[in-house]
């Protein structure tokens, strides 16, 4: 039998199906024979310097893989499933450099380099875009920073934990820059030109999420805080039928056609289009859903930290965020098994009117938990931006000093720059001859105010927990008195305890004070699951 198939010699009856069967094993062969890698490893990437990274992807079964980089190589076996993982060894120059990957099939990723790589995740004010931030034509003109790279997770909302998604690095340029995160992008251009090594930057950011999709669903099924957030969505999950709603809507929009063709006809007004309804099942807010659609396919890719600005959609439950958050944290850091790596926030800022009298406020309960999270987990820190946000849009345009705060905390922590990075924050308090001297820690070189010399956005109260505005005066370098002639005999203070407070303290380097209250009294969202 010769060894090459001659097709000119083979009956013309039976050519058309041996080279339909030719071509089908060709295809099998090659399917069986590729290496392949998820998308957060591709041209362009940054990898985390100083560090032991992993490389991961998928084989046959039991074939052997190779990964080669900067003069290292590594070799691994695919497990059963096909499942193969290395890890580099420290890689401390930039490059850029090819990473190889070598099984049947060999995969080249050029351009990759060596850097600082980052995170940025969590609702809308994240995922706001440079095109939509503060000066975006001059932002955007001068975007060029190529090596700073710059990824974006799809938002697949899914209770099934995903592996890989479709996306791809790039080098950060004017034409790149636009529709990536405001806030990530700063961030990352601010560590870019302090540090002078590359950036690489993870936006798995979606708008309107709450902090529960973001956590392993199991994790929270089995703790009874959460039972009654289970519960409902659970219910959701029995009755909510997608098919009927998707058949409505097309019956709706029938008849809004029909409607504006008649409108059209008689000269009268169209009626609005029906809103196009959403699924809540595939959604950003059902428990586990973006922990298994956005964030599992890069867990354990090789990072400095995170950086998250979220808090909106969870503000009407903020007594179960003081857990809840916590729970979030640790879940990723346990899942990246990469140790309690950096996780800095931003705070929420000034939102909704403001009021004429001292109230109750559910942002400035959730903006508490936020505070408190730096007391239950390590490695953590919180950007204040009591005075970026604007009253009457949940969104504010100026992300540039959102990211500067934020990059503060990281230069500070983790790059051992010295520079003053954390926001004045209450320590402790003391009565006194009818008034109330409160402490204060990281006051860098002492307490101060914006916009006008007396220090304000202080209530008092006393037994009757009656608040009324309080006049207040810098003592010393981290010392401030609060009184009122109301209260004669206080027991507590308020500082910018508002969903828009009109507040000033700072410290001399015009980072704002921490919101607080020197009570614990329950709040309105003390009893919301």
């Amino acid at each position: 039998m010769p060894s090459i198939i001659d097709l000119h010699r083979v009956n013309p009856r039976n050519k058309r199906v041996l080279v339909v069967l030719l071509s089908a094993c060709a295809t099998c062969l090659s399917s069986l024979a590729d290496v392949r890698l998820p998308a957060i490893f591709g041209d362009h990437m940054v990898l985390q310097r100083s560090q032991k990274d992993p490389v991961w992807g998928w084989a046959d079964a039991g074939e052997k893989v190779t990964v080669a980089i900067a003069g290292q190589t590594h070799s691994t076996t695919a497990d059963d499933q096909g499942h193969w993982k290395v890890l580099l060894d420290p890689i401390q120059a930039i490059g850029p450099f090819t990473l190889s990957v070598i099984g049947r099939n060999r995969i080249e990723l050029t351009d990759v380099l060596v850097g600082e790589v980052w995170v940025c995740s969590g609702q809308s004010n994240m995922q706001w875009a440079v095109n939509a931030s503060n000066d975006a034509d001059l932002e955007t003109l001068t975007a060029n920073f190529p090596n700073i790279r710059l990824i974006t997770v799809p938002q697949v909302g899914t209770q099934e934990p995903q592996s890989d998604f479709k996306g791809q690095w790039q080098r950060c340029s004017p034409e790149t820059v636009g529709s990536f995160s405001g806030v990530g992008y700063f961030f990352g251009r601010q560590l870019h030109q302090t540090l002078n090594v590359p950036i690489g930057l993870i936006d798995n950011s979606w708008g309107g999420s709450s902090c529960e999709a973001w956590v392993r669903r199991d994790l929270l099924e089995k703790d009874l805080n959460y039972r009654p957030l289970m519960e409902r969505w659970e219910e959701t999950e029995r009755t909510f039928d997608w098919d009927k709603i998707q058949a409505g809507y097309q019956e709706d929009l029938g008849k809004w056609r029909d409607a504006t063709a008649q409108a059209k006809a008689a000269g009268t007004p169209a009626p609005p289009r029906p809103r196009t309804p959403a699924n809540p099942l595939a959604g950003q807010h059902r428990p586990g859903n973006l922990y298994n659609g956005v964030l599992k396919p890069i867990i354990g890719y090789g990072i400095r930290g995170a950086i998250w600005y979220q808090g909106e959609s969870n503000a009407g439950r903020a007594y179960q965020y003081r857990e809840l958050f916590p729970l979030m944290i640790q879940n990723w850091r346990d899942e990246w098994k990469q140790g309690d790596f950096p996780f800095y926030w931003v705070q929420l800022a000034d939102f909704r009117d403001e009021k004429s009298e001292p109230a109750e406020s559910d942002w400035a309960e959730l903006r508490e938990a936020q505070t408190m999270t730096m007391d239950r987990l390590p490695n953590t820190g919180e950007a204040v931006i009591i005075d970026l946000g604007e009253a009457h849009d949940i969104h504010p345009r100026n992300k540039q000093d959102v990211a500067k705060r934020l990059a503060r905390l990281a230069l500070a922590r983790d790059y051992d720059i010295n520079i003053v990075s954390r926001s004045p924050r209450y320590q402790s308090m003391e009565r006194k001859d009818g008034k109330i001297v409160l402490t204060f820690d990281h006051v860098g070189d002492g307490l101060d105010t914006f916009d006008v010399r007396q220090p304000i956005g202080f209530a008092i109260a006393g037994e009757d927990r009656k608040f009324v505005w309080a006049k207040a005066q810098i003592a010393s370098k981290n010392q401030l008195e609060v009184w009122s002639t109301e209260v004669p005999s206080p027991v507590a203070v308020r500082y910018a305890w508002a969903d828009n407070p009109v507040c000033n303290l700072q410290n001399k380097e015009g980072i704002p004070a921490t919101p607080f209250r020197t009570d614990d009294w329950p709040g309105i969202t003390v009893d919301k699951k």
